[in-house]
């Protein structure tokens, strides 16, 4: 009965979508049109936009490593996976800049093509956002120079130490299959100095789950590049620290927290959130991913995590949302830049699932929480309102949330890849631009996460298994 009333549902939702999106579309006439006599109709039966359930499990993929690679030092190991590369650094034994360092220099006998493959998709993130105008490139120098001196001194000695050795010398913006030390840098603050992620979360618990624990969910949307580039470089990175250790699933060489959880069993995990202001400020401004990666190592609870992040605000360069959980529930951090709150048009708050709502935006489910690309809490900036990408998709999740009473891990991975992936007329809540999507499963203790390969994003991806971080 669960499968069938998620089946019909999944029906609705797709009609649902083609008649939200054909309303706000040019209308075509048809007048005078006959059909031909004679020759045979070229209609074709058009796939269905539901899928069937895959058959996944409670239990995801255990992979082996193909090879391991160490530093001398034995501050840095990475294990080349098949779908990522497991990679630990010892923050307890060395310096941030030694980690660095061995860390760098790891990497290239990890992946000796890192800097082939990552530089190419470095320029295309430059023009997607700056144009194609060379010159331009250093227009953003000012902006990393600000950011960089914000960074509090451990953080800022690991950036520049990575850079300095993995350039080696090289510097300025020339794409010649070399990362120079101002491009790699930049590697570490795309969503602050550049940004560009359209993403999802959704956190379930108590009477919405079989276990009555929480399960938190996360689907990551990235300029993926032209041919996939950044697919090839996933990687779940160890971060051994004197106080909270962290999980970080990321990019091979990047630091700051895309999603992350650390060893109290706090998840966070950043999502894009447009502004109406379209100033750029930079100075006396700081880097909202190294934050977060403090608040991660410092703090033991969601709720403290988010109080953090809500009350430095003010001080970052994009608003944002970062979704948050730990065994308790699931938390919201609706995070407006300075001049949004000072111009009256946002403001900061943790959001729960008791938070009133914008006016017109329905969420029926208890113990469950959904958030996207907007804030959601009545008052504030609105993203939803005459934003077809984020009202279907919140839509589409609370109707899903609501289909079955529980949910337990396998369905909650077939809830979220219920969908053919590239479509061209329906919003998706799976979409061709999942870089990886990520569940936390508090009864297990267990990470599942699918990772986007090169082919692409797959209908019915694999999730691999990855235990919680250890001490």
């Amino acid at each position: 009965m669960k499968k069938s009333k998620l089946t019909i549902t999944l029906v609705i939702l797709t009609i649902f979508s083609l008649i939200f999106i054909s309303c706000i579309e040019e209308k075509t006439t048809y007048k005078n049109f006959t059909f031909p006599q004679s020759e045979p109709s070229s209609l074709q039966k058009t796939e269905t936009l539901t899928l069937p359930p895959a058959g996944y499990t409670d239990h995801g993929k255990t992979e082996t490593e193909i090879q391991t690679f160490s530093s001398p030092d034995g501050l840095c190991q990475i294990k080349k996976m098949p779908s990522y590369y497991d990679v630990y650094l010892d923050y307890k034994k060395g310096t941030p800049s030694q980690t660095a360092a061995a860390y760098a220099n790891t990497i290239k006998l990890a992946y000796p093509d890192y800097e082939k493959v990552l530089e190419p998709y470095l320029f295309e993130i430059f023009r997607s956002f700056l144009g194609v105008n060379a010159e331009t490139y250093t227009s953003i120098l000012p902006r990393m120079t600000a950011l960089l001196s914000t960074l509090p001194a451990p953080y800022r000695a690991e950036i520049e130490t990575f850079a300095q050795t993995v350039s080696a010398g090289t510097t300025g913006f020339l794409e010649n299959g070399k990362l120079s030390y101002e491009e790699a840098i930049l590697l570490q603050m795309i969503p602050d100095a550049l940004r560009g992620t359209a993403c999802s979360a959704l956190g379930l618990w108590g009477s919405k789950t079989e276990s009555d624990k929480t399960i938190m969910c996360r689907n990551l949307e990235w300029i993926l590049g032209s041919e996939n580039q950044l697919c090839k470089i996933h990687a779940v990175v160890h971060m051994k620290n004197k106080n909270h250790s962290i999980t970080n699933i990321t990019c091979l060489g990047v630091n700051g927290i895309l999603t992350a959880i650390n060893d109290s069993g706090v998840f966070a995990a950043i999502l894009d959130v447009g502004s109406v202001d379209k100033n750029y400020e930079y100075e006396n401004k700081e880097c909202y991913t190294y934050a977060l990666r403090y608040a991660l190592e410092n703090f033991d609870t969601a709720e403290l995590v988010g109080n953090y992040m809500v009350q430095k605000s003010g001080n970052f360069t994009f608003s944002h949302n970062i979704a948050l959980s730990d065994k308790s529930g699931a938390y919201c951090a609706e995070d407006a830049v300075a001049s949004l709150q000072n111009d009256g048009k946002g403001y900061s708050i943790l959001r729960n699932n008791k938070t009133p709502l914008i006016p017109g935006l329905v969420w029926e489910n208890p113990d469950s929480l959904c958030i996207l690309n907007s804030f959601a809490t009545q008052n504030n900036q609105d993203f939803f309102t005459g934003n077809d990408s984020n009202y279907v998709r919140f839509v589409k999740y609370n109707n899903l949330v609501k289909s079955q009473d529980k949910f337990s891990l396998a369905e909650v991975k077939e809830l979220l890849t219920s969908e053919v992936v590239d479509q061209k007329k329906v919003v998706n809540i799976h979409s061709k631009s999942a870089f990886h999507t990520v569940i936390i499963d508090y009864a297990t203790k267990t990470i599942h996460t699918a990772f986007t390969g090169s082919e692409g994003v797959q209908n019915k991806p694999e999730f691999v298994e990855i235990p919680f971080p250890m001490l």
